[in-house]
């Protein structure tokens, strides 16, 4: 491999690295983001301890600047008092100075060498003296000074250097023996006659008070600040965890009560332990577990008396309506022979007995539904046949209600395991349903096939659906629009009974519609029976389904009430 084909193999490396580790972190935050969305207890702890440690910082500020404001002002107030003295003993032992600046430097190192051999009782503690001659506007070189004149800072000295009865203290740190060492420096002028004359020699005096101690004092209260704020929140966070527990911990067995209630465990409730808040939530769900059960239980015996009712009655109309159908076959047959008025009448007897049949039919195929006996026998079938078969079936519907009928079918074969009865049925009411409120335009059936599932959509033109209308057209009997003229005379169960059929086989029946948009009904059915599919291979709302501004410009709008 060349150097460059390394260059580009570390770099796709590198890259592919770098993806991982994204990818990696993105799931690590996902999955933090999801522990944080669902758990209340984890919510309420974090909080309380950032709330917890913003007070706990504030009230170590507080408490850090107190005592270190406390201990400086004590050892300041100390120390003014002890240099206070110090002056004294310094004016008693330079009286008298000459103006030589021998003298004066001599004098200075007695006078320092003095004030460090005592002793005095005071809480300022050790001090270094430093005897300064140094006038405003004196030369460098003539100044005369007994200690570490050094440490002193400039801007002390230039305050001290004014004569002003004032005594002045400057925190400052110096470097001693490659260490740093911090004072509190406390400066004020020395005046002390003349030898020989009345006028008087400007010195200063400076204590310089090392604090070590008082450094060490904070240090310790820092420590022991922290320490204590650490333990602070440790405990509060246990007491957090605590208390959380004991009130989560009851709404989360409420919740799994819940949920085991709402996937048909009727009989679940929640332990009732105490006479606090939670036990008379638990009490109150108890009690509305009951009623819902309760209420369940009259739902079911109505529904299933409903169902044997209509069952019964379907079965037992069958022997009359069997009679009676024998009769008006035998007047239809004679119709020629009757007056014109008779002749119709027994046409409307017959067409009226075909559409009562079909309704005992419809009703005895949802009685069975709803009973649960029927079995699905289901084949390998190619839908694009199916498809076609319940086209022919309602094409005489279609041409008499002006409603072109387009398919939209696939080159290749959509196999899939069916009851091709029951999907023609289903297909076959989609078609009709689409001729009844397709307005005369045309119907379009589309079949497509996925990976795991296949689709057919039946698409008209017509008047649409209102908003919630796609989940009403499956309810028994619905219709927005009683008073609408029907071509296919239907009986109001079409739609529920292709529900029921495409259940049946694992799948979906899904609506779609806008008004003046029309509407599209999308069947879809796994490729094999009791296997769950991903996706429907054809979109629901159409890919052909206009934007709303377009509909409101079309030339031919629906009236709003001719709505199913």
């Amino acid at each position: 491999m060349t150097g460059a084909g390394r260059v580009r193999a570390a770099a796709t490396r590198l890259a592919t690295a770098v993806r991982r580790a994204a990818a990696a972190g993105r799931r690590r935050s996902a999955r933090y983001s999801e522990l944080w969305r669902r758990s209340l207890q984890l919510r309420v702890a974090v909080s309380t301890l950032a709330l917890g440690s913003a007070v706990v910082f504030v009230l170590g500020i507080v408490l850090q600047n107190q005592i270190t404001g406390q201990l400086l002002g004590t050892k300041e107030s100390a120390a003014v008092q002890q240099t206070r003295a110090a002056v004294g003993i310094a004016e008693r032992e330079l009286g008298g100075i000459s103006g030589d600046s021998e003298d004066i430097r001599n004098r200075l190192t007695s006078a320092r060498n003095r004030l460090i051999s005592l002793s005095p009782d005071n809480t300022a503690g050790a001090f270094e003296p430093v005897l300064v001659n140094d006038s405003a506007g004196m030369p460098p070189a003539e100044v005369s000074f007994a200690g570490d004149y050094a440490a002193v800072p400039r801007s002390l000295r230039e305050f001290v250097q004014r004569d002003t009865p004032t005594t002045v203290t400057q925190i400052h740190t110096v470097e001693r023996f490659g260490a740093p060492v911090t004072y509190l420096i406390v400066g004020t002028p020395v005046l002390v006659p003349n030898s020989g004359s009345q006028r008087q020699v400007g010195l200063q005096l400076y204590m310089l008070y090392p604090l070590t101690a008082e450094q060490k004092t904070i240090s310790t209260e820092q420590s022991t600040l922290v320490i204590g704020g650490l333990v602070l929140l440790l405990l509060l966070a246990g007491i957090t965890n605590l208390v959380t527990r004991q009130v989560v911990l009851p709404v989360r067995r409420a919740a799994r009560a819940a949920e085991r209630f709402a996937d048909g465990e009727l009989d679940e409730r929640m332990v009732v332990a105490g006479e606090d808040d939670v036990a008379r939530l638990a009490q109150s769900y108890n009690q509305m577990a009951e009623s819902i059960q309760r209420q369940i239980h009259q739902l079911e015996e109505f529904g299933t008396l409903q169902r044997r009712f209509t069952s019964d009655v379907s079965h037992e109309l069958r022997t009359p309506l069997t009679t009676v159908r024998m009769a008006a076959d035998v007047l239809h047959a004679s119709r020629a022979q009757f007056p014109a008025g008779l002749s119709r009448s027994t046409e409307l007897l017959v067409d009226e007995l075909d559409r009562f049949e079909s309704l005992l039919g419809d009703l005895l195929e949802i009685s069975r539904l709803d009973a649960g006996v029927e079995e699905l026998v289901a084949e390998h079938a190619d839908l694009r046949a199916i498809a076609k078969r319940a086209v022919d079936s309602v094409r005489v519907i279609a041409h008499n209600a002006g409603s072109e009928l387009v398919l939209h079918l696939p080159e290749h074969e959509v196999t899939a395991e069916v009851e091709s009865r029951r999907v023609e049925r289903i297909i076959r009411n989609l078609l009709a349903n689409a001729v009844d409120h397709g307005e005369g335009r045309p119907v379009e059936l589309r079949v497509a096939a996925g990976p795991d599932a296949v689709a057919v959509t039946v698409r008209d033109h017509g008047v649409g659906l209102r908003a919630g209308e796609d989940e009403l057209v499956f309810n028994r009997f619905w219709r927005a629009d009683p008073s609408r003229n029907r071509h296919t005379g239907g009986t109001g169960l079409g739609l529920a009974i292709s529900l029921e059929d495409a259940r049946l086989h694992g799948g979906g029946l899904d609506a779609w519609g806008e008004p003046g948009l029309g509407s599209c009904f999308r069947l879809t059915l796994p490729r094999a029976t009791g296997e769950p599919y991903t996706a429907s291979p054809l979109p629901l709302p159409p890919d052909d389904a206009a934007p709303a501004a377009e509909a409101e410009a079309r030339p031919d709008p629906v009236p709003e009430e001719a709505h199913r």
